[in-house]
């Protein structure tokens, strides 16, 4: 069976858009046993890995940006998810992931581990730069503070995001490449 091409795009976008208003939904959700120390998984850097590793470097560059800017506008804008999200969305495109590693579980869940664990990072940098800066009130207690409390919650976040990554991970992945299969099979 063919489909129109107009018919596959909408398709695909639609499914893409309501996958990623899912994330938006689950972000704020405290479900019970998707929670450790107050922090639950990072649905949507789940997504931009997700996208990211079989994209080009812009179209995952967007993908974290876009994504980053819609977290943004759920919660405090100081520090942005955007950065933290594009920074993910990039790296995860430069690891040219179908070469060096393996499509499976494992592999993954690892790289979502990392890029939480860089998120976070960033995260905490803007947190740090803000209170240098005086953004936010500047003691070396509440430096330190930050670093402590981005400890906690970087393992906690990387933990979960990456236990979870593969719920939302294989359904997305397979969908992507039936449409990619069907792009091929209908311009031959």
């Amino acid at each position: 069976m063919r489909w129109p091409k107009l018919s596959r795009y909408l398709t695909n976008a639609s499914v893409t858009l309501a996958s990623v208003l899912l994330c938006l939904l689950l972000l704020p959700a405290r479900l019970p046993g998707m929670e450790l120390l107050g922090v639950a998984p990072n649905w949507l850097l789940i997504w931009v890995v997700a996208w990211s590793v079989k994209r080009n470097l812009w179209q995952a560059a967007l993908a974290g940006w876009t994504l980053g800017l819609l977290q943004d506008g759920m919660s405090e804008q100081i520090p942005s998810r955007a950065l933290s999200l594009l920074v993910v969305g990039v790296l995860t495109a430069l690891l040219k992931k179908q070469k060096y590693v393996q499509e499976d579980f494992i592999s993954v869940a690892l790289i979502v581990f990392a890029m939480s664990a860089i998120a976070e990072t960033v995260v905490a940098l803007q947190f740090s730069w803000y209170s240098w800066r005086g953004i936010a009130p500047f003691t070396f207690e509440r430096l330190s503070e930050v670093w402590a409390y981005y400890q906690d919650v970087t393992l906690a976040s990387a933990l979960l995001s990456s236990m979870w990554a593969p719920a939302l991970y294989y359904p997305l992945n397979y969908w992507w490449r039936q449409m990619y299969l069907l792009e091929m099979n209908s311009a031959s």
